[in-house]
Order: C-alpha cells, then sequence, then structure tokens
C-alpha cells in the first residue's frame, strides 16, 4: 500500500511540476484559501501559534494573518514540488535577489567548517539549491514516511553535488564529522528537539523548546555559522536569499545564551516576514514545566 501511495504521490508531483510559475504560485494560494475557510486541524494550529506569539493583534488582523499564513503555506507546498522534480538550475533561476552573499563567502574561506542555519520561513526547498550551489554541503533532513518520497527527496537535493543527512543518529554523526574536517552543512534551527537537546529559550513573546545543536558545533569558534533564507518577493516573481552572519554571541561556551541568540535571530526575520513562516507546524508542542499545553 505504501508503494502505491508513494508511486502516487510522485506521479501527482511530476504533473504538478509542469505547470507554469503562476499557476504554481495561483494554485497554492487555492490550496491555502481552502484550508482558511474550510475547518481542519492546520487552521487551529495556525490561529493558536499567531495568537500565542501576536498577541497585540485584533481578532480582525489576527484572522486576517491566519489566511495569509494559510496562503503562503500553500505557495510553499506547490513550490516545493516544483523544486522536487525540476533541474536544480530551474530553481536557482526563481532567485531574483540575494543579500549578503559575500557573508557566505568569508567563512567557506576562513579554513574553518561552515555551518548554514536556516528555518521554516519563505522556501527552504528552493533555498537548499541556492546554498549547494554556493559550496557543497552536508544538508541535513527528516526523511518523509513514504519510500518513494524520500528516494525523489534523496535525488533530488543533490543534483549539485553536495549529500544529503537524515535526522538520525548516523546523520548527526556526519553532519558533526563535516564541520570539524571544515567542510559545510545546512541545518534548520527551529525544528523542536527531545527535552534532552534544547533549552526554552525567548521566542516571540513566549517561550520555545529550541536544539542546542548548531549552538554546540559553533561554540568557541570551531566553525562559522551563517544564517540563510530565501524570502518570497511581493510580486510573486520568485525570491529574495538573504543571508547574515552568526552574531558573536552564539559563539559562546554558555550554552543558554548562544541558543537565545540564535533564537533571537530566527524571530527578527519570521517578525518581518510574519505570514511567511510555516505556522502550522507545531513547534510549541512541549511547554515549560507547569504551563498548559497550547494543541
Amino acid at each position: 500500500m505504501d508503494k502505491l501511495k508513494g508511486a502516487l504521490v510522485v506521479g501527482f508531483l511530476r504533473l504538478f511540476a509542469l505547470l507554469p510559475w503562476r499557476a504554481v504560485q495561483a494554485v497554492g494560494a487555492a490550496i491555502g484559501w481552502l484550508m482558511w475557510k474550510l475547518p481542519n486541524r492546520s487552521r487551529d494550529v495556525v490561529r493558536i501559534n499567531l495568537s500565542k506569539c501576536f498577541p497585540e493583534w485584533s481578532p480582525a488582523e489576527l484572522d486576517q494573518r491566519v489566511g495569509q499564513s494559510l496562503k503562503d503555506i500553500g505557495k510553499t507546498l506547490t513550490e516545493s514540488a516544483c523544486a522536487w522534480i525540476w533541474p536544480a538550475e530551474k530553481s536557482i533561476g526563481l532567485v531574483r535577489e540575494v543579500e549578503g552573499l559575500e557573508v557566505l563567502h568569508e567563512a567557506l574561506a576562513s579554513g574553518k567548517g561552515v555551518v548554514g542555519i536556516t528555518s521554516h520561513l519563505g522556501n527552504w526547498e528552493v533555498l537548499n539549491h541556492f546554498y549547494c550551489a554556493q559550496c557543497k554541503p552536508i544538508i541535513f533532513y527528516r526523511p518523509p514516511k513514504l519510500k518513494a518520497v524520500d528516494d525523489l527527496l534523496q535525488k533530488q537535493r543533490v543534483q549539485l553535488g553536495n549529500r544529503v543527512a537524515p535526522s538520525t543518529k548516523e546523520g548527526i554523526l556526519s553532519v558533526i564529522k563535516e564541520v570539524r574536517k571544515g567542510g559545510a552543512v545546512g541545518i534548520p534551527a527551529d525544528p523542536e528537539p527531545s527535552l534532552s537537546a534544547g533549552l526554552f529559550v525567548p521566542f516571540l513573546g513566549t517561550r520555545a523548546l529550541t536544539s542546542k545543536f548548531v549552538p554546540g558545533m559553533l561554540a568557541g569558534g570551531k566553525a562559522r555559522g551563517v544564517f540563510l533564507h530565501a524570502l518570497r518577493l511581493p510580486d510573486g516573481s520568485g525570491f529574495k536569499v538573504i543571508l547574515e552572519a552568526a552574531p558573536e554571541a552564539m559563539y559562546s561556551e554558555d550554552v543558554e545564551e548562544a541558543v537565545t541568540a540564535m533564537s533571537r535571530v530566527v524571530e527578527k526575520y519570521v517578525r518581518a516576514y510574519p505570514t511567511q513562516y510555516m505556522w502550522s507546524m507545531k513547534r510549541f508542542k512541549k511547554r515549560p514545566e507547569g504551563e498548559k499545553k497550547w494543541y
């Protein structure tokens, strides 16, 4: 049954990738609109997350942002379907603007390992291709449940000579080894870790369990950190990639200081582009002791 499901999903993705770019975006927005108007769990999660993180919004503002967030989530899904099928160069061609590329070049020239840090903001699949065109990193990812889809993603994400590492013990070790020998890796900063692997630090007016993994690799200056995000342009023509050096506090041997600094950078980008974040993700599933669960 899983083989059949996987084959159907991959077949659908291949058909979808035949659409022109504007149609891809329009279909994504339509999916998001339906998610906004029809009762569903994703809409509920988006509303909960936004209401907790932006309590200053009025009910009307909140509803409008829920709708726009779901439309952007729909676009992310349809855009990513294309990035999973198209040649990498075609996805890279959608990057219309780049800000801060010299930060990555300087990090790569430093002779130290480079940790590319991103989050579930904008389109990380397009970003993956852009980053891999600049160097040959190992990209850390969470494998999908369907093997056919996982096989497709592993193939598509290594088109430019890079490698991928699943979020398993072996994958984590391969990422650490790559950084220690001076290579480059790409890691999302915002998936919720286990309690033992993270700390509750400030994030958007609340506290979020945040991974210690990235700061641990940077501690004491063992590697260089670079934040990267591919943000959707207002006219729908493509993306702007923004790169920024990790702040000095992220290199601290004080784990809480370093994790807090990382969270602060991600928060800055989410505040600047609030509806482009993947708010349907249960980012705040684990809560500090004594605090009521959100979901």
